[in-house]
Order: structure tokens, then C-alpha cells, then sequence
């Protein structure tokens, strides 16, 4: 399978899984991605349902608009992209988070960050101070070029939201405090298999909360 394949393949499976309007039509999607033309985008799709690796939802996709070509993968199409899971607070983008998830998109061709909500943030550090809501700090986490999907966790615990994503790795940062052992175990438990990875920083001296603590109010006067 050659990049391209794999690009639109990634493409199929973000979009599927984005809540942005008219998620379901891939053709807008791919444009935004990288504007290369329908008609080409076209050819490609239907190549690679020929191939089985994707099924398009129309009927009769020649006489529907471009626009409305609705499809997703199939079993042997994902198989063929390897998807990386992150999660974080992501409340101030530094140089370690750069690094961090520049790492864990090494591991795979889709890299879906998860920005967690406020409520769950909270609950996992209850003193936490929290300057953007999670709409905003989703949408700083899907600036940077190399992260192929960011979404809002759930409200329910961290398998919810890896149920909801299927992905192939976990990767954790360096300065989380989850175990990868129990995460693989709790997620086999629940009948998916994925492998956990830790994340190293050049910098990891570098976090949020130590830049909160430094700069304090005046982080908004920079």
C-alpha cells in the first residue's frame, strides 16, 4: 500500500469519527487535508473499493454530486492503518507536549489526540487550575500540522473514549501517572488489543503546572 493509499485510508478514518458538520461526506475532508481535486480524490476512492479496503455508503455513487461520497473503512482497510492514541489536559501547549506527541505520531500513520474535559480533568487533580474550556483547548491541540484528529474525551472513564477510538497504541506521556500494564490488561478486558507505550522528553523537566506556578496571572500579559 503506498502513502497516498494510507493518507486517505487515515483521511476516512478521522472523518468518521469527527463531529464537525457534514463529517460524513470525505471529499470536503480531503480537500481540507490537501486540496489535490475531486475528481482525482474520486478515482482514488473507487480504487480502493475495488480493492475492498473501503465500502462507500451510496448506492450509486455516479449519479450523486462529489460531494456526497459517504464511506468507510472496511476490516482489512483498517488493518492497513496503524492508529495512535494520546490523552491530555493539553490547558497550555509547551515544548514537551511538541515533542511528546511528535514522538507518538513516529509510532503510527494516525495520530487522534484526546482533550479532556474540564469535569474529568478536575477529577483527576482537583486543585488543577484550569484556563480554557475544552472546546478551546481541543481546537490549539488541532493547530499543530502533524496531529491528524483531536476530540473530546467522554465523561466516563479513559476506556469510553479508546472504546469510541479502537486504536492500535496508547501512548503515554512522560509525566503521566497511569500504568501501562493495568491499561493493557484493562482494555483486553474489555476485548481490545493494543499495545501501551511511555513517551520520553528531551525536556521533561519542562510541564504545565510549573509554568502555571511560575507565571501565575501573568501568562495572559506574554
Amino acid at each position: 500500500m503506498n502513502p497516498l493509499q494510507k493518507f486517505i485510508l487515515g483521511c476516512i478514518y478521522c472523518n468518521n469519527l469527527s463531529n464537525e458538520p457534514n463529517s460524513n461526506f470525505i471529499l470536503p475532508y480531503l480537500e481540507k487535508k490537501i486540496n489535490l481535486g475531486r475528481e482525482f480524490y474520486i478515482d482514488k476512492i473507487i480504487n480502493l473499493e475495488k480493492q475492498g479496503y473501503i465500502r462507500i455508503k451510496n448506492n450509486e455513487l455516479d449519479s450523486l454530486k462529489p460531494k456526497q461520497i459517504i464511506c468507510c473503512l472496511s476490516d482489512l482497510g483498517r488493518s492497513k492503518i496503524k492508529v495512535v492514541f494520546v490523552g491530555g489536559v493539553f490547558d497550555l501547549l509547551h515544548p514537551g507536549h511538541i515533542h511528546t506527541l511528535k514522538s507518538a505520531k513516529s509510532y503510527g500513520d494516525v495520530l487522534v489526540v484526546v482533550v479532556a474535559t474540564t469535569s474529568t480533568a478536575l477529577k483527576l487533580k482537583k486543585n488543577r487550575n484550569i484556563y480554557h474550556n475544552e472546546i478551546q483547548r481541543q481546537e490549539l491541540v488541532a493547530s499543530l500540522s502533524f496531529v491528524d484528529l483531536s476530540i473530546i474525551g467522554k465523561e466516563g472513564t479513559l476506556y469510553d473514549t479508546v472504546s469510541f477510538v479502537k486504536p492500535d497504541i496508547i501512548a503515554l506521556g512522560y509525566d503521566q501517572k497511569h500504568d501501562e500494564k493495568e491499561i493493557q490488561k484493562n482494555c483486553m478486558e474489555r476485548g481490545m488489543e493494543l499495545d501501551v507505550v511511555r513517551l520520553s522528553s528531551p525536556i521533561p523537566s519542562v510541564k504545565s503546572t510549573m509554568i502555571k506556578r511560575s507565571l501565575g496571572d501573568s501568562f495572559y500579559d506574554i
